[in-house]
């Protein structure tokens, strides 16, 4: 059985014209360090002899299309050095280290963009697909930023690169119930992502099983946050960044075994066949399509209906998914900008990069007000969202490197 690219039509499940759900904060952090692909060949050279299977991925290295990966670390770094790969415990301690203080620093970042207190958050809703400890790492960013004990946590956890888009969709269903009981919601989103101190164990890989592995040649490390709020309380003179208009979640049938992050003793292992480059961009034009039959606005005269007619927020997962879903909807890399550029200079940060490509989008005062978001995760999962965005001539925007 061949896959179907999003099967499952929600066309009768229309969104209402306003659901008043805005994000009024944004915030990123991406680590200091910033390595090129010789950072790759360094380590590889350094701790595997040469065959085959290694020399095929760092050639693939040189052509990802990526100029630097941001990482908490140098390819110095002990962790990276050792004479086997660092354990899941290691990069446990790692993560609970570098993942919660990048987190905290973009959730303070998107926080004081808000403008709004801690006191006032009502709900987090946190991501990763590179730690899975208990408690999650969510509850130890909450301590340090003084979040009250008592307000509700969620943290999803298997979905892989789509979980900045399925968290933000989360917070939204979170938001629309406190609205039906006309209560304020003021959700924390987060997402954060330490991949690059697993380099050591997919190069084993390459090594001991001959296999071509590229997504050791893709990932990079980053946390990134948002504040989403119902509207309830928010005077009417705030300008939201963006306005959140509907939502759709699919998985693409049969597609287990194209895309996964399988769990292994020296962390996590990347599934990435060549198969999902063509998957995705078969599946975003019915997606697309569907979710546009879904909000009513958009049947209405003189509003876009192609997909040309709206930025895209894509989520880079790699150079031949951005080129595929481009072709496949007849984009131009004008549309796709800020993805193209968050890939180029930071990598693939997986569940952060999304929030990330929003942050960046949102700058370009010469934007295309309705926004496409989209991201693919393990499953194969797609996420997607319509947005608008209420104000292109934004002035006194926080700098991306704001503490």
């Amino acid at each position: 059985m061949s896959p179907s690219a999003v099967p499952h039509s929600t066309a009768s499940d229309h969104f209402k014209d306003d659901l008043n759900l805005s994000i009024l904060g944004l915030g990123v952090a991406y680590p200091d360090v910033k390595n090129g692909p010789e950072a790759l060949d360094i380590l590889a050279r350094r701790h595997y002899p040469e065959s085959k299977a290694l020399n095929k991925v760092l050639s693939i290295n040189k052509f990802t299309g990526i100029d630097t990966r941001s990482t908490i670390a140098t390819v110095d770094h002990p962790a990276v050095n050792g004479s086997e790969p660092p354990s899941i415990a290691e990069l446990d301690n790692i993560f609970r280290q570098e993942g919660v203080r990048l987190s905290v620093n973009a959730c303070r970042k998107a926080i004081k963009e808000w403008g709004g207190s801690i006191e006032e958050i009502t709900h987090v809703v946190s991501t990763t697909c590179s730690n899975s400890a208990n408690p999650g790492f969510d509850h130890y960013v909450c301590k340090q930023l003084g979040i009250r004990s008592n307000v509700e946590k969620v943290l999803l956890h298997g979905i892989g690169c789509s979980g900045g888009l399925a968290a933000i969709r989360t917070a939204a269903n979170l938001a629309l119930g406190l609205s039906f009981r006309h209560k304020p919601a003021r959700i924390l989103v987060l997402a954060c992502e330490i991949t690059s101190m697993m380099v050591r164990s997919e190069l084993d890989s390459v090594h001991k099983n001959q296999e071509v592995r590229i997504g050791v040649c893709l990932f990079g490390d980053c946390a990134s946050a948002s504040i989403l709020s119902n509207g309830v309380g928010v005077p009417s003179s705030t300008e939201p960044i963006y306005q959140l208009l509907g939502w759709k979640h699919d998985v693409i049938e049969d597609t287990e075994q194209d895309l996964g992050f399988d769990v292994d003793p020296h962390g996590w292992k990347v599934i990435l066949t060549p198969r999902v480059p063509m998957l995705a961009a078969a599946s975003v034009q019915p997606a697309f399509q569907d979710l546009l039959n879904s909000l009513p606005r958009y049947h209405k005269q003189d509003l876009p209906t192609t997909a040309a007619e709206f930025d895209w927020a894509l989520h880079p997962g790699g150079l031949t998914v951005l080129t595929g879903v481009e072709a496949a909807m007849n984009l131009t890399p004008e549309h796709l900008r800020a993805s193209y550029e968050i890939y180029m200079e930071n990598g693939n940060s997986s569940s952060a990069t999304i929030m990330s490509v929003m942050n960046r989008l949102r700058r370009d005062e010469g934007g295309r007000e309705n926004v496409v978001a989209c991201a693919f995760g393990p499953g194969i999962i797609i996420e997607m969202m319509i947005m608008k965005r209420p104000g292109l001539a934004m002035v006194n925007l926080p700098t991306e490197d704001l503490d």
